[in-house]
């Protein structure tokens, strides 16, 4: 992002190896042997296996002995035979890459306030070269942490065109990820198919659920004992997509309707900046209607 940010502390070269594929003996000793070839120590490791559709996940850490450096795409074209003979899909990656990410808002500013805050501090590693509305409101927002605001009206008529300026964004600026941080605009199954497994929602989570208008006043004059948040893969299923990460909170009977609004959005703004730093730090696999999020 353009915004000064605060100074991160040095850290050595690491790399990540995530993969998934169809569950047999010796895949974690193939990826252990091929580090080990490769003059690598592993730094951190997890794996999981879902018995229902017997696959095999996998998010591996290592850097190179010594502190040596490390061809990375070497290591990509050295991996491709092992990951074929496993038959795996996979990424290799350097964990000091800085995801760019493009925020697409409307009216409610709380998920966009909270991300630029943990973007700027550090706290999430990430660039964020644009942020797209189909509001004016939050320029001000964009204009403080001098990033570009793209207000881009939707209606009917225009929708179309609003959505291929999007997809020329996202192609122009390189960009990794997209976040919906209360955009209030259902996306076409053409733009959900062209960003599938790249595109985060956020959206309340609470039952009974409450549609429409106001649903934290709803859930509020319905006494909800708990209320929440969802942040889930963008799918032409309407918040329906594989769920990576959820908060709920308690609501007290003391609490009136604005202390309720509050304490939702706050569920937001955690899941939410939740689900982008698992994504962004590549720690979030896709398992058919699920996750596997290797937190």
């Amino acid at each position: 992002m353009n915004a000064p940010t605060a100074t991160a502390p040095e850290r050595p070269d690491h790399f990540a190896l995530t993969l998934s594929c169809p569950d047999r003996a010796g895949i974690v000793y193939a990826v252990s042997r091929f580090l080990v070839e490769h003059d690598c120590s592993i730094a951190e490791s997890q794996q999981f296996t879902d018995r229902d559709v017997n696959r095999f996940f996998m998010r591996v850490e290592f850097a190179p002995v010594g502190g040596g450096e490390l061809d990375l795409q070497a290591m990509r074209t050295a991996f491709a035979e092992t990951a074929a003979d496993l038959s795996l899909t996979w990424r290799m990656h350097a964990t000091s890459e800085r995801p760019r990410v493009l925020i697409m808002v409307s009216k409610y500013g709380h998920c966009l306030n909270d991300l630029l805050f943990r973007a700027n501090s550090g706290a999430l590693d990430i660039d964020i070269p644009a942020i797209v509305s189909n509001h004016p409101d939050l320029a001000v927002m964009a204009d403080h942490y001098r990033i570009p605001f793209h207000h881009v009206p939707v209606t009917k008529d225009t929708k179309p065109e609003a959505e291929q300026k999007l997809l020329q964004l996202v192609d122009e600026l390189d960009i990794d990820l997209v976040v919906l941080a209360r955009y209030m605009q259902i996306l076409s199954p053409e733009l959900c198919k062209a960003l599938e497994g790249r595109a985060i929602n956020i959206h309340h989570s609470m039952l009974p659920s409450f549609k429409g208008a106001r649903p934290y006043i709803q859930a509020y004059e319905r006494g909800v004992k708990f209320i929440g948040a969802t942040a889930h893969y963008v799918t032409s299923d309407l918040d329906e997509g594989p769920i990576i990460e959820q908060a709920v909170a308690r609501v007290d009977h003391t609490m009136d309707a604005t202390a309720v609004t509050k304490l939702g959005r706050d569920t937001e703004c955690l899941a939410l900046s939740r689900a982008v730093l698992w994504h962004t730090q590549n720690r979030v696999l896709l398992d058919g209607h699920k996750t596997v999020v290797f937190s």
